[in-house]
């Protein structure tokens, strides 16, 4: 078993471990949300504070524990969750929610955004309460700088030490609320849910109130994508311990304000409760654990887009494995335009308090998404009608009446992630609609009738020799057809002759980490046909994968790897090889709707924005020919007749 399944099994290990991968989104929310819930009101007294702390409790043990925990965890996709995972389980049956897949999806990639920006500027501000004349932006600017720079790298040497940090960090928040809370114990009246009725219908701030209580749940949409790291038992044995912190320190923090009543200015009340002694070392501690869950919600981020390409929803951009460590990657691209757009919130938000209302929004609408979904799989998993009714009401009732809450703010920095995830599912959208546009006209043959024509031609000696095997990428599902361009480019375009001709046809599975293949042999010898089966969190190795199946297939005397020229053959040259790319361009003038017509033009100008099928495939650019073939879409309008002059 690898060291992936190791941390699956419950182990002390995988717990620890589970508290540095999963746990840091949500772990930092205690530098913030005391300080949002302040700002949402002008007035500050015991009743407001008990109902805000038991928001928090509660919507902890609702959103968090119940739905998240308890219910979702359980839509895993062999082991892996997130909402393209959730999506991939649900859309054999249910492809039309492709559109609540990309609209959650967007929003999570534009909360991995907002996480790294508001922790980081959250945990730095603390520094002027040591020295009010440090640039708090610079160095949260240059801390962002290192952490992007580093990925490159590979995080798997210092990710090690994730868990333990964690723990230290959630040890540390549970002690400090312990601490102030025996100063005032009356704060423990917050776990009665009457507190948290009596602000939202009592109090002149209580609907807005929402709005920042909802940012002590954040973390836990990322939960749900991290699945696959460590596991569902892992997982919820951990989150007791981590409740149990973040509670401690919630009411700590509560206990605090209403003990200084007359003097809570501007102070963050997280770090304001700490011993003055205490603070350099609180202030580390908090910018360390700002940076896990910044590395985590930016490695989800990687992952995120590697699903939405396998899925067909982003176009094919370059991946990199800078580390051996299971789930190391890295995508240059993805990475820069985080770092890019986090610099531009904080120099447009100056502020972590002012990037709050962005924070919510964002991670709200996924929540919605994810809770659209799960509706749909309760019922494929033939749930009892009573309970899926019950789950709909509750979450759609709780998630909708925070996103109303957040979306109040939308002018104060709610519009800046509307804005990017509206652009990012619009990608998506114009890719998925546009592959859907152009399958379309994509015509396919029967491929038996050229199999004689394809063997007559191999052994044809008066059309130059092209390739010794000669191969194609095939987007045939079925393996008794072939694309009409693929036979046009091999027999009509420029005869190609040569000794055996391989179509490879890649299919992406709902099972996230599937490798497999089948050989389908059309003429033993001669034309050859591979299925790859491979888990939409699989990389097409295509290269790679095509070289094992031809050592299986020597191995098996059924391919044999030596070149065919007798100069050749004699010294054990191995046979030489060609791939053919088809590539499909649009013409200028398309005659279709306009909403098809938009999506194709749109799926071909991203596409030129990212790598080519070979370079996704990782073929030898020296070995591969690239056919441009203009897509064929009929005329739907009447061609005139045209008249010959005499």
């Amino acid at each position: 078993m690898g060291h992936q399944g190791k941390l699956s099994r419950l182990s002390l290990v995988g717990v620890i471990v589970s508290l540095g991968i999963i746990y840091g989104d949500i772990g930092t929310s205690p530098l913030y949300v005391m300080k949002a819930v302040l700002l949402a009101t002008q007035t500050v007294d015991e009743s407001f504070i008990l109902g805000a702390l038991s928001c928090i409790i509660w919507t902890l043990t609702l959103q968090t524990t119940i739905k998240y925990i308890i219910i979702t965890l359980k839509a895993d996709n062999r082991g892996e969750g997130g909402i393209f995972s959730l999506f991939a389980l649900l859309r054999r049956k249910r492809r039309r929610l492709f559109f609540v897949a990309i609209i959650g999806g967007s929003a999570l990639l534009a909360d991995g955004v907002i996480t790294p920006s508001i922790t980081v500027m959250s945990a730095i501000e603390a520094l002027n309460i040591l020295d009010p004349r440090i640039p708090v932006i610079p160095v949260v600017i240059a801390i962002l700088a290192v952490l992007f720079f580093v990925q490159q790298f590979g995080t798997s040497a210092i990710g090690k030490s994730f868990g333990p940090i964690m723990f230290g960090w959630f040890t540390m928040l549970a002690v400090l609320g312990v601490v102030n809370l025996l100063a005032f114990p009356s704060v423990l009246k917050a776990f009665n849910p009457y507190y948290a009725w009596n602000v939202l219908v009592s109090h002149p701030g209580g609907f807005i109130l929402l709005g920042a209580v909802f940012l002590c749940t954040t973390g836990a949409e990322a939960l749900y994508t991290d699945l696959g790291h460590c596991g569902i038992r892992n997982i919820r044995v951990s989150w007791t311990f981590v409740k149990t912190a973040l509670v401690l320190n919630y009411l700590g923090q509560g206990a605090w304000v209403l003990s200084h009543l007359d003097s809570l200015g501007n102070a963050n009340p997280f770090f304001a409760m700490m011993p003055h002694w205490f603070l350099p070392m609180g202030i580390a501690m908090a910018t360390a654990a700002a940076i896990i869950a910044s590395q985590a919600l930016i490695s989800g981020s990687f992952t995120l887009i590697s699903e939405a390409m396998s899925l067909n929803f982003w176009p094919k951009i370059r991946l990199k494995y800078p580390s051996t460590a299971k789930g190391q990657m890295y995508v240059p691209a993805i990475n820069w335009m985080l770092f890019v757009s986090c610099c531009v919130v904080v120099l447009l938000f100056q502020h972590s308090a002012n990037m709050e209302a962005a924070y919510g929004l964002s991670i709200t609408i996924t929540m919605l998404m994810t809770t659209v979904l799960m509706i749909s799989y309760l019922a494929l998993r033939r749930v009892k009608v009573v309970w899926i009714v019950l789950f709909s009401m509750v979450f759609f009732a709780i998630e909708g009446v925070f996103f109303v809450s957040n979306a109040t703010k939308f002018m104060h920095g709610g519009w800046f992630t509307v804005l990017m995830a509206s652009g990012l599912s619009f990608i998506m959208f114009m890719m998925y609609g546009g592959r859907r546009v152009r399958n379309r006209f994509i015509t396919f043959d029967k491929i038996d009738p050229y199999l004689p024509v394809l063997c007559d031609l191999s052994g044809d000696e008066s059309v130059p020799k092209y390739a010794g095997n000669l191969v194609y990428t095939t987007h045939a599902d079925n393996r008794t057809d072939i694309e009409s361009k693929a036979i046009y480019s091999i027999i009509s375009r420029q005869p190609k002759r040569a000794d055996m001709y391989w179509f490879l046809h890649v299919d992406i599975l709902d099972n996230p980490s599937t490798l497999q293949y089948k050989v389908t042999p059309l003429v033993e010898g001669k034309v050859m046909r591979i299925d790859f089966y491979l888990g939409f969190k699989v990389q097409p190795r295509i290269n790679e994968y095509f070289k094992q199946v031809l050592t299986h297939l020597a191995d098996e005397g059924r391919f044999d790897n030596i070149s065919r020229h007798p100069s050749l053959r004699k010294h054990g040259i191995l046979n030489d090889f060609r791939f053919v790319q088809i590539d499909r361009q649009t013409i200028r003038h398309v005659d279709l709707p306009f909403w098809d017509k938009l999506s194709l033009n749109m799926y071909f100008w991203l596409r030129r924005l990212g790598i080519t099928d070979m370079n996704a495939y990782e073929l030898d650019s020296s070995l591969v020919t690239i056919e441009r073939i203009p897509l064929t879409i009929p005329c739907r309008s009447k061609i005139p007749t045209i008249e010959m002059v005499r």
